[in-house]
């Protein structure tokens, strides 16, 4: 007795049909139908009523098919358990990271994960949340550590929110504005503008803002890194908007002022709504959950 003979078996009593559990096995019909006929000669009874019309189980049939189903449950919780261990053991866990993650640092997370699972490897990529959101839909990804999405972006995606901080103007320190607590982003329509490249969230989010200001921002430069975009603000070729925890962090010296409208940056962790989740996500995800 062979365990795809009574995963046939199994399929057949579902099905009532030998060409349907053929398909469903993945199997031409004539083998399907060939081991059964070869399982029902080792046992010496019948397990299968054939006619023109349907198929039957036998009495036999009927207790065999109730214990396969127990052993065939058996088996697959144990190579479910099985694939869980190996893909902790010596897994691959590949990680989307926003070029923006504000206050939500994910070194302590990553430093947690690794001494529990030093052999699975650990792969971070950088980019716009709008690419990576893309990416860990069409699998490239296990998860990804994304801001604040539009409705059509977040879609096929489950996101666990992690930190919320406002967005801030920056400012040259020798700029007009500079030393003032607040501005209203209108007060910046004539100002050159530093923003990150198209399709970011934050400049999609500034760029709503000021339209409804009645404007809209005039770009001087296109940059990607938050590092370099403080420097050129720092350097007077312009201003920008960033998450205040990048904003005050040490680097190039900057003014800092609250921004009117309130602009929020939210960051949270995604993975793909289908639940398909590899062993190593899933063990990230419950480090994150636990904080």
């Amino acid at each position: 007795m062979e365990l795809r003979q009574l995963r046939y078996l199994v399929a057949l009593a579902d099905e009532r049909h030998f060409t349907r559990a053929a398909l469903r096995c993945h199997v031409a019909q004539p083998a399907l139908s060939q081991q059964i006929g070869k399982l029902e000669g080792e046992l010496g009874v019948a397990l299968v009523e054939r006619t023109t019309r349907r198929v039957a189980l036998t009495g036999a049939g009927e207790a065999l098919v109730a214990r396969a189903r127990r052993v065939l449950a058996e088996l697959d919780a144990a190579d479910a358990e099985l694939q869980q261990l190996t893909g902790l053991l010596a897994g691959r866990l590949t990680i989307g990271i926003t070029q923006t993650p504000g206050p939500f640092d994910l070194l302590p997370l990553l430093r947690r994960f690794h001494r529990s699972h030093p052999g699975v490897e650990l792969a971070v990529r950088e980019g716009l949340s709008t690419d990576l959101a893309d990416e860990l839909r069409a699998g490239a990804l296990d998860v990804a550590l994304l801001s604040r999405l539009p409705a059509a972006g977040r879609e096929r995606l489950t996101l666990q929110p992690l930190a919320s901080e406002p967005l801030v103007a920056v400012l040259p320190p020798a700029h007009r504005l500079a030393g003032r607590r607040r501005i209203d982003l209108g007060e910046l329509r004539a100002e050159p503008f530093v923003v990150f490249h198209d399709g970011a969230t934050i400049r999609e989010a500034v760029a709503a803002a000021a339209l409804a200001a009645g404007f809209a921002p005039r770009v001087a430069f296109e940059i990607q890194e938050v590092g370099r975009t403080r420097a050129v603000v720092s350097a007077g070729l312009g201003v920008a908007v960033l998450p205040r925890s990048d904003a005050t962090a040490p680097g190039p010296r900057v003014a800092v002022a609250e921004l009117r409208p309130r602009l929020r940056h939210e960051i949270a962790l995604a993975t793909r709504a289908d639940g398909a989740h590899t062993p190593a996500a899933q063990a990230l995800l419950a480090l994150a959950a636990a904080g």
